[in-house]
């Protein structure tokens, strides 16, 4: 090929790709415009209402109060309460969801590779509707009424799953019944994405059995367990529905997450300025967060 040849293929090699960089600009201005359009304005107005006297009866505002809502909701005993057991819930829910799908994966795997269809029958319990488990639960676990209670009773146990000693077990059991099969599933991706050549070289060196899992497998797929343990973590602190259907928040506020207490503070005290301050904040928290697992999930990608 000739000099000039290559030049006129790669110039009009480089109008293509300039073509693929404007084709991908305009959907990219598309893609913007329907996010400013979807998030955007609903931000922007919970802003204002954070920022003024708004009440139920007065939608516009009363006055403007700039960062009184903020300091009235940071001040209130009940926000620090929530929020410490939102951290604890989640901690609790994302060490026991991930630990029992790593030690499903370890043990399913030789099984799953032989019979894949078993993984769709795992996956069940996700697929049910939070809220939905909610009402579920509080059916078979009540007191007079639930299945669960009258099988126990008649073995001669007596166990009220929601009463204030117990409830605190029983939100976790739920949580973690629904949400170990995400967790599961991502894992065992992981797992099955790595080459059979890596498990023939571990054999040769004499690492079989629960040394290939401990000491190939398991260091191999931390990315993948970082990054499920930091969705499940975000997941379960900002958990609502199932913890609302099945409790309301109680007894008294022993199980009032962060969002719960944002419910009660929006629609049973009418604080809406606090309230919508409240959740920028958590807006806020959540987007740094984000951005600092994101760094940590990029930094931790073999190159």
């Amino acid at each position: 090929m000739t000099a000039a040849a290559e030049q006129a293929a790669g110039e009009q090699g480089g109008s293509l790709r300039e073509m693929e960089r404007r084709r991908a600009r305009v959907f990219l201005a598309g893609l913007c415009a329907f996010l400013a359009l979807i998030l955007g304005f609903p931000a922007l107005a919970n802003l204002w209402f954070s920022l003024n006297h708004v009440t139920f009866q007065n939608l516009t505002g009363d006055g403007f109060a700039g960062l009184t809502n903020y300091m009235a909701a940071l001040s209130d005993p009940g926000l620090w309460d929530a929020l410490g057991y939102s951290l604890w819930f989640a901690v609790v829910c994302t060490v026991a969801e991930v630990g029992i799908a790593l030690a499903l994966v370890f043990i399913l795997h030789p099984l799953l590779l032989r019979r894949p269809w078993l993984t769709a029958l795992l996956m069940l319990p996700m697929m049910i509707s939070p809220a939905l488990m909610g009402v579920m639960y509080r059916l078979i676990l009540n007191e007079f009424t639930g299945l669960v209670p009258g099988f126990l009773g008649m073995l001669g146990m007596t166990v009220n799953f929601l009463s204030r000693a117990n409830i605190q077990f029983t939100v976790v059991a739920i949580e973690v019944l629904q949400w170990t099969p995400f967790a599961f599933l991502i894992l065992l991706t992981a797992r099955q994405s790595l080459p059979y050549e890596i498990e023939e070289a571990a054999a040769l060196d004499g690492a079989i059995g629960w040394r290939f899992d401990f000491l190939v497998v398991l260091p191999l797929i931390l990315p993948a367990i970082l990054i499920v343990s930091f969705i499940r973590f975000i997941d379960s602190f900002r958990v609502f529905d199932h913890i609302f259907v099945l409790t309301g928040g109680g007894p008294g506020d022993s199980t009032t997450s962060i969002s719960i207490y944002i419910h009660k503070l929006f629609f049973r005290q009418g604080e809406l300025g606090e309230a919508v301050a409240l959740s920028i904040m958590m807006l806020v928290a959540s987007l740094i967060l984000l951005y600092f697992g994101l760094r940590v999930a990029v930094r931790g990608r073999p190159s």
